[in-house]
């Protein structure tokens, strides 16, 4: 069979994914799965999905749930190359509310976090003795 170069550019594209015998989630897919976990987590969220070509960084999620958001950026790993300006509005993010790169390897911890920063604070209660 002869080598045909477009063939091969496909197969490299679809085997990407699999590094060095460790099979690596897309991006797509993780972040389905994680909107999947979300909306079990926090019932009546709203999650959108932000354009990537609206303001470059901006993060791939936004969670609304009742008063409060939060926003993550999605990457298939922890290695995986930050876009310009992630890190800066990750960071601003952050301050005002909660943001955070998220990724298979700390997903559990930023799923821990999230409902520490969108679940309802309960107010002070003064003793009354």
């Amino acid at each position: 069979m002869p080598y045909n170069r477009e063939e091969s550019k496909n197969i490299a594209f679809y085997a990407y994914p699999y590094i060095f015998g460790e099979t690596i989630m897309k991006e797509s897919r993780f972040q389905r799965k994680l909107i999947e976990e979300i909306e079990e987590l926090f019932p009546g969220c709203i999650v959108m999905k932000n354009d990537p070509n609206y303001i470059q960084g901006i993060p791939d999620l936004l969670i609304l749930y009742k008063n409060k958001w939060a926003a993550l950026e999605c990457k298939r790993s922890e290695q995986e190359h930050h876009q310009p300006n992630q890190d800066y509005y990750i960071s601003i993010m952050d301050e005002m509310s909660y943001a955070s790169f998220v990724y298979p390897e700390n997903k559990e911890v930023v799923l821990d976090e999230l409902q520490s920063a969108l679940r309802a604070r309960r107010k002070t209660r003064i003793s009354k003795r």
